[in-house]
């Protein structure tokens, strides 16, 4: 009976973890740029003595879905989304090292550093923090270039100052890191973009369904409810078998 309670503890612990994912990607439903976790269940054999039939669920998160999302313009001049699925700006981690993303939702600081609106320094497209002068007005180019006209120089042609850091990756390539952002593999080294590069004034939304994941959430629900009641039911026969044993 003991192993017929791990088999069913082993199905509500797969259920847990992939209700965590879904509870995720719902409470991401609207964070520009998101990419919905993906979670799979797999058997795994039982060995030793018993049913060769018996199986533990090995739950696990992993992946995550590179469809885009839908646009959604703003009018920013700040705001842009990128052309391609396989297209991703560049931006410094909390360690100062490069990472990749599709919140391309930027803003200026204080400073004039111009980061995304999780705060993520922009990278250029030499690796560089990009921080902006004093500007009258500010564009940004097809192909990622910023160029601005100097505060107090009204008229004046633009001056381009930097060039946001995008590179070509394959998804699959890519590792998400706890902190939402995505990187190649230690020794890969990122092959920048170049040409019409992003849409200007439109920004990528969520490629989470919101109805795909509630439903998934109440088939998990019951999911780990059955395997609650099969613990249950394992644990009551056990008693009983040990009411019978100490009768005789």
């Amino acid at each position: 009976m003991d192993r017929a309670l791990y088999v069913a503890m082993s199905g509500a612990q797969a259920s847990l973890r992939a209700q965590a994912a879904v509870a995720h990607n719902l409470a991401n439903v609207s964070t520009t740029g998101f990419r919905a976790l993906l979670h799979a269940t797999e058997p795994f054999k039982a060995t030793g003595e018993g049913h060769a039939s018996r199986s533990f669920a090995m739950g696990d998160i992993g992946g995550f879905d590179a469809r885009s999302g839908s646009l959604q313009t703003t009018g920013n001049p700040l705001d842009f989304a990128l052309n391609g699925a396989d297209l991703w700006m560049a931006v410094a981690d909390r360690g100062g090292n490069p990472a990749y993303t599709r919140a391309t939702d930027l803003k200026l600081d204080a400073t004039g550093r111009l980061t995304n609106g999780r705060g993520q320094p922009v990278l250029d497209d030499e690796g560089n923090p990009i921080a902006l002068p004093p500007f009258q007005s500010l564009s940004i180019g097809a192909d990622g270039t910023v160029a601005v006209v100097p505060q107090g120089e009204a008229g004046a042609e633009p001056q381009n100052v930097a060039r946001i850091g995008i590179v070509v990756a394959d998804p699959r390539q890519l590792e998400r890191g706890e902190d939402g952002l995505f990187r190649l593999p230690p020794g890969t080294e990122p092959v920048p973009a170049a040409g019409n590069l992003l849409m200007g004034g439109v920004l990528e939304g969520s490629n989470v369904n919101a109805t795909e994941q509630l439903v998934a959430m109440i088939a998990l629900s019951r999911q780990f409810e059955a395997n609650l009641r099969v613990i249950r039911s394992g644990d009551e026969n056990a008693r009983m078998a040990n009411t019978l044993l100490r009768a005789r």
